[in-house]
């Protein structure tokens, strides 16, 4: 039997582990320059000990901007700023990849530089309100892409791959849930395109593909991950009621680039992760369902264990334990995740908890 404490190969790169530290928005980067700062080098830092560490949401191009204070990876400072953090993780032994999350129409012009707007896949304004500058405010109808623009979108995941890679992360991990752009195609609500991008399953899982696609031509797929929510409604997301029907196409094409990971943020239906997992070929990241505002618990290590994941990845739980495999390890104790730290601005908030003596 393997445990989620043994040591894992993920595409050539050793794990030390197989727990995983979830991607978690921050809302910490400075701006105007979208750069993470020494802050974010220690809270990165001091969670080296997961097997494999996947960053907070980090636009490839200035409007896949959806928060305020949110980092890019579009520019040389950017690159050169991240390079502290992934210094920082490979000194204490860790792995980090960069989440690479393009918002679409999540997002707002107060919070987008340079007179930009939301996009999306169709005019549609999703249901709800962000968080700007100058307060919450209603999302706004996005700009349809062009067909062009959808390619230049592609072009901006692998160029931001690139960078990357010049950062000195061990790879990425495209963001293709949650509501955002891609899983924005993905859905029968905010995609009402009649072109090669909408309308038959087949046209719209085209682009999380080509984004999958072009990103492992970038950097090589053993470097690439992605990760996908079947079934989730965050950020005004409906999708085809027969979700198999949607998501065992598009992990079929997935498997066939030869990825490093698929991770799935899973909602509920543990059968469908079942016959996903079974249709994947290479490691298989869980996040498992739990409840609403629910985090992960510790339990969540026995699905290494029966064998319905390779890695098993953990959010809020890892804020409030930096070092948590070890706690994880000695069943505790563990300290509570306090929201009010959260998004707390440039505040110490999560590197202040205490650790396991």
């Amino acid at each position: 039997m393997t445990t989620a404490f043994e040591a894992h190969d993920l595409a050539g790169t050793k794990l030390r582990n197989r727990i995983a530290m979830a991607p978690m928005t921050r809302s910490r980067a400075r701006e105007p320059e979208r750069i993470p700062t020494a802050l974010t080098a220690e809270y990165y830092a001091q969670r080296a000990s997961a097997g494999l560490i996947v960053t907070e949401g980090t636009q490839p191009s200035a409007v896949g901007q959806g928060y305020t204070n949110t980092p890019g990876l579009h520019s040389a400072e950017q690159v050169r700023a991240w390079r502290t953090v992934t210094d920082a993780v490979h000194a204490e032994g860790g792995v980090i990849f960069a989440q690479l999350m393009h918002t679409g129409r999540i997002s707002h012009p107060n919070v987008l530089p340079d007179g930009l707007a939301p996009v999306g896949p169709s005019a549609v304004r999703a249901r709800g309100k962000v968080y700007t500058h100058q307060g919450a405010a209603e999302f706004v109808t996005p700009r349809e892409l062009t067909d062009e623009e959808v390619h230049r979108t592609v072009r901006d995941f692998a160029d931001a791959a690139r960078n990357a890679v010049e950062a000195g992360f061990d790879g990425v991990e495209v963001h293709g849930a949650n509501g955002y752009l891609l899983h924005q195609f993905l859905s029968v609500n905010a995609n009402l395109r009649t072109d090669r991008w909408g309308g038959p399953v087949g046209n719209r899982i085209r682009l999380p593909l080509e984004v999958a696609r072009a990103v492992a031509g970038a950097i090589g797929p053993h470097r690439t991950g992605i990760r996908i929510s079947p079934g989730g409604t965050f950020n005004d997301i409906t999708e085809d009621a027969d979700l198999a029907a949607t998501y065992l196409p598009l992990v079929n094409e997935l498997a066939a680039l030869d990825l490093a990971y698929l991770h799935v943020a899973e909602q509920a239906d543990r059968a469908l992760t079942d016959r996903l997992r079974a249709a994947w070929p290479n490691t298989f990241v869980l996040n498992p369902a739990t409840g609403s505002g629910v985090p992960t618990g510790p339990d969540a290590v026995d699905l290494v264990a029966d064998g319905t994941a390779d890695l098993v990845s953990f959010g809020a739980l890892f804020l409030a334990n930096p070092d948590l495999p070890a706690r994880l390890a000695a069943d505790g104790p563990f300290n509570a995740p306090d929201r009010a730290t959260f998004y707390s601005g440039g505040e110490r908030g999560y590197t202040d908890y205490p650790a396991l003596d």
